[in-house]
């Protein structure tokens, strides 16, 4: 990366846009999404695949294009509050014009619904249309008026249910042609994982968003209870994993929750020990902090992946 972004490739400067280190957000919860839904048919469908990441990149190409566009005038104030401390922002310093930015997340849009339609067509899964523009809405809901949730505090509970529900789901949905199946119910464990994400994602913005006018849960609250709630909500994430070995197929093995839960809880314990560093204003703390906080989460769901994968393989049913 160029040490002015500005001076970069057309192409450099869409890279960067498209903020590759947010990529594994929505990534990992397409593939666990994907996983479970192989579980139930004993076979990974490599159409489904194929289909539900092109539904996910586009989909992550709409919310973080349009999220910037959204954001400009709060990303403005943060650039003026933390000019030396945050990295450049697409638009408040020119890297790409906002008129460019909004075209090109409507089309990515566009483009993600055409990947549900079509998944709905050759998968002969009509629901998975329905799905496709729910997710779609939920960030319309998320960060454009009329709603605009992010600027009214309910932000953080709209990213739980697209990125821990709707989305995994849609991509279990694709695979094995099933709105329910019982590993599903490793859901309810990743949502309040994503709702954990969600709020330590909005640490590094406190001061903005609160000059800004934005009701974010840690600039209502504060940071202290920002990174409390994060932490909590990480272990009550996990323990609701342990809790649905109950109700998994064979096919999920309980020795991958437990192994999950246990890379959780170590990645969780770096999150309290870099936690009382992560104070207002400290974004370089603060980064260290979501980063042990995303490895919690990501890693343990794919160790999830994981295990399914090699159950399949190991029946020899996934081909």
């Amino acid at each position: 990366m160029p040490s002015d972004i500005r001076s970069a490739s057309l192409s450099a400067r869409w890279l960067y846009a498209l903020k590759p280190g947010s990529w594994p957000k929505l990534l990992v919860p397409a593939v666990l999404g994907q996983a479970l839904g192989a579980s139930l048919t004993g076979r990974l469908d490599p159409l489904a695949l194929a289909l539900g990441l092109g539904f996910t990149v586009c989909d992550l190409a709409f919310i973080v294009w349009l999220n910037d566009w959204a954001d400009r005038d709060v990303d403005r104030i943060k650039r003026d509050m933390f000019p030396d401390a945050c990295s450049p922002k697409t638009i408040p310093d020119d890297i790409l014009p906002a008129r460019h930015l909004l075209l090109a997340g409507l089309a990515a849009g566009a483009l993600a619904l055409g990947f549900g339609v079509v998944a709905a067509v050759l998968l002969r899964v009509p629901a998975l249309g329905i799905f496709a523009v729910l997710n779609l809405v939920v960030f319309l809901a998320y960060s454009l008026p009329p709603i605009r949730a992010n600027y009214r505090g309910g932000g953080e509970l709209l990213e739980m249910l697209g990125v821990g529900l709707l989305l995994p789901w849609w991509n279990s949905l694709a695979q094995c042609q099933q709105l329910w199946h019982s590993a599903l119910s490793l859901l309810g464990g990743f949502t309040v994982l994503s709702l954990s994400s969600a709020i330590a994602s909005g640490l590094s913005d406190e001061e903005s968003d609160r000059a800004g006018g934005k009701r974010t849960w840690v600039s209502l609250l504060g940071n202290a209870v920002g990174r409390r709630s994060t932490e909590c909500l990480a272990w009550l994430g996990l323990l609701i994993w342990l809790g649905a070995m109950a109700f998994l197929p064979a096919t999920v093995p309980n020795w991958s929750v437990i192994a999950a839960a246990i890379l959780g809880a170590y990645h969780l314990s770096a999150v309290h020990r870099c936690s009382d560093a992560a104070q207002s204003g400290e974004l370089a703390q603060q980064g260290i902090y979501k980063l042990h906080v995303h490895r919690a989460i990501w890693y343990p769901a794919l160790v999830l992946v994981g295990g399914i994968v090699w159950t399949l393989f190991a029946d020899g049913t996934s081909a």
